[in-house]
């Protein structure tokens, strides 16, 4: 018999669902969130979430819902901040599955007419069919393909440094073979409270899966009731849901769109700049 291939939803069948997704969220969420609950409201099995997209970065599911959140922000139904949370607006609210069927031909045309004005401009379709990121990710491509080429220690002392930034305290590499996948130890203080907590590094171009979990939390048994994964890949659903399995020390995962987002907010290699544009009121000068 042939294996029965998996179906990937494409962008546009994820645009209504990313809508009703951020509804039940509350009207805002995170990227990783936001793709938890989708794939949970579309009823996705981990077989066809798990995917791994051409650009060994992130899954197709992700992949495609980027390209959805891109579409919707680009008809004003969703809109983004800075620190990778997305939000609905009152469009998005109210759109209704018909309305989510036009945007693409809505998009088109609005990149017809960019076109039309600088004939080097990429459109969002052209974008699609080379593989190309949405305009939200560009920049976590191009770090994620930096620290995918960084050396194993390397990226442990990038971890290292992170922690230390996000307000850790005695942050050590240990990286010792036969210590149960362990990497790190710091000490994070909140209030009068200080807990240590070990951390492990995968630099991953795929799927992270529950049993890479459960193994790190086996071998913190007896030395910390606190874990951090940190991975450049993605975070299967099995595993997010054993990192907070009922009865068991839950256990922080970062994949590599939430480690981006860190190194932008506390500037680790990547930074910010405010660009200046001007802009001419022409209707101005006719009041004059």
């Amino acid at each position: 018999m042939r294996a029965e291939v998996p179906v990937i939803p494409t962008y546009d069948r994820m645009m209504y669902q990313a809508l009703q997704a951020l509804k039940a969220l509350g009207g805002s969420e995170t990227n990783n969130e936001l793709l938890s609950k989708v794939i949970e409201v579309m009823q996705l099995p981990d077989s066809v979430a798990a995917l791994i997209h051409t650009d060994n970065r992130s899954t197709r599911v992700a992949y495609n819902l980027a390209w959805a959140k891109t579409y919707l922000k680009k008809v004003g139904a969703l809109e983004s901040g800075g620190r990778g949370v997305w939000a609905l607006t009152a469009a998005g609210e109210t759109m209704s599955p018909d309305d989510v069927a036009r945007i693409p031909a809505t998009v088109r045309k609005q990149d017809v007419r960019r076109t039309t004005d600088d004939p080097s401009v990429e459109t969002s379709v052209q974008a699609m069919q080379s593989n190309a990121a949405p305009p939200e990710d560009s920049w976590r491509d191009i770090v994620l393909t930096a620290l995918q080429r960084m050396e194993p220690a390397a990226f442990e002392r990038l971890a290292q440094r992170l922690l230390r930034e996000a307000g850790f305290t005695k942050v050590e590499v240990t990286g010792r073979s036969g210590d149960g996948g362990i990497d790190g130890v710091g000490v994070l203080r909140l209030g009068l409270l200080s807990f240590q907590t070990l951390f492990q590094c995968k630099r991953y171009q795929g799927t992270v899966g529950a049993g890479a979990v459960r193994d790190f939390r086996g071998a913190m048994v007896g030395r910390s009731d606190k874990g951090l994964v940190i991975t450049t890949g993605t975070f299967s659903s099995d595993a997010r849901r054993e990192a907070t399995r009922d009865g068991a020390p839950p256990i922080e995962l970062i994949d590599g769109d939430e480690l981006c987002t860190l190194l932008k907010n506390h500037r680790v290699g990547v930074r910010t700049e405010l660009v200046e544009q001007v802009i001419v009121d022409t209707s101005w000068f006719k009041t004059i």
